[in-house]
């Protein structure tokens, strides 16, 4: 496809930037408290659900024992709502020794000891945004140094209770705090959300620079709205975020919330193969101790991920936004191969779209086809050979497309379904 070419030459140029601390060059994955606990400390009251070390000890283990980690899901991330609301005489932050009795190294080494990582949550501000003791400009050091000296594997830097000045000063200093430690430490910038999300306001080079990823806009919520929401704004933008993100860089359009309350199947669906066509980080809100057997199946397909994951780092874009609810999208992967995927925004029925890969620009020959919910081969398709893919209201059919005459060499993905496919 003749675009590769020009998305390959505009990641390159943005991905020679990054940040250089080697990490992250492949979308993290992992779980993340926030959008499913949100503030709860009532731990008296709700202990198994509260804000605590207990918390954080039960989703490590299941990431160990059910297959998780093995499928790259290795972060274990603390948001807010963790600390004290003052800091101790030394001026370090300090874990609720209620909710986190052993304290946070403690927390860290039962992580790492199951092959996982840990993060944590700060604030540029006075506050955090739930009200706790923020990250102020003179106290970056300190808390870049307290967490090196926990075992933090990565950092949110969420922005409330600040200003444009404080953040434009405060974010960089932080990440030249953290590489300072010696330890490697994910950095997640929270600055782009509150500067609008677009240049002029936000420099997506300098952001490439001095962050690992980076929230660009609002908060996901449990809603398909919400979902619909967020990704409105990204494809709005596409032309500006795409070139942004890269091995060690990315644009991050928030957690997954699939296995939660809001999203039937097909939508869950939706969200994962959209959040795996740009090439965002899948950090899961849910409770994994208590996850359905859907849900479960959709976070662990394995030909999903490892489009996500591709080692290009290139993140997709719509092709086509039809009048009538269909839009197309696609992302370039390695050996010459892409990612499609046609989405349905109707909520009528199944509605059955005709096309063919010519007309998506796809250069003439053969090629294989996967695809990757249905986890099955599709017989080979030419160029020209028109197709119909009946997409289901709220859904998606998401292929992988590889040219029939390359012999590229491949890995094995094994399905669920036990049909190992070539990627």
């Amino acid at each position: 496809m003749q675009r590769t070419a020009v998305i390959f030459l505009l990641a390159f140029s943005t991905a020679a930037q990054a940040l250089d601390n080697g990490l992250m060059k492949t979308p993290p994955m992992g779980w993340l408290a926030w959008e499913r606990y949100r503030c709860d400390i009532d731990c008296d009251n709700d202990p198994k659900n509260c804000i605590s070390e207990v918390l954080f000890r039960d989703m490590a283990d299941r990431l160990y024992e059910d297959g998780w980690r093995e499928l790259g899901y290795v972060y274990i991330n603390i948001d807010d709502c963790w600390a004290l609301k003052k800091r101790d005489a030394q001026g370090r932050l300090q874990a609720d020794p209620k909710r986190f009795p052993r304290g946070i190294p403690n927390l860290a080494r039962y992580v790492h000891d199951r092959g996982l990582k840990l993060g944590i949550y700060g604030d540029l501000g006075t506050y955090t945004c739930a009200g706790y003791p923020g990250t102020t400009l003179d106290t970056i050091e300190i808390d870049a140094q307290t967490f090196a000296k926990w075992g933090i594997d990565m950092l949110k830097l969420d922005g409330c209770y600040s200003n444009a000045t404080d953040q434009e000063q405060g974010y960089p200093l932080m990440s030249k705090a953290l590489n300072a430690t010696g330890r490697p430490i994910g950095y997640s910038c929270s600055w782009p959300a509150y500067q609008g999300g677009l240049p002029p306001k936000v420099n997506y080079t300098l952001l490439g620079e001095i962050c690992n990823l980076w929230r660009n806009y609002g908060d996901i919520e449990d809603s398909w709205e919400s979902i619909l929401n967020i990704l409105d704004w990204f494809t709005e933008h596409q032309d500006i975020l795409q070139p942004a993100a890269g091995p060690g860089q990315w644009n991050d359009p928030d957690m997954l919330v699939i296995g939660d309350f809001g999203l039937s199947m097909e939508q869950s669906r939706s969200q994962m193969a959209l959040w795996a066509i740009m090439a965002a980080p899948l950090f899961m809100s849910n409770d994994l101790r208590t996850l359905n057997s859907g849900a479960r199946a959709i976070l662990q397909n394995k030909v999903a991920i490892a489009i996500n994951q591709d080692p290009l780092g290139i993140q997709g874009r719509r092709l086509i936004k039809e009048s009538y609810g269909i839009e197309v999208f696609w992302r370039p992967l390695s050996n010459k191969a892409s990612a499609l995927m046609f989405f349905s925004r109707r909520t009528d029925m199944p509605y059955r779209y005709k096309t063919s890969l010519k007309v998506l620009d796809y250069t003439p020959g053969s090629y294989k086809v996967y695809d990757v919910f249905m986890e099955k081969r599709i017989s080979s398709l030419k160029d020209t050979t028109e197709f119909v893919v009946s997409i289901n209201p709220s859904g998606v059919v998401m292929w992988y497309v590889a040219p029939a005459a390359d012999r590229p060499k491949f890995r094995h993905v094994n399905t669920n379904h036990g049909d190992p496919f070539l990627m």
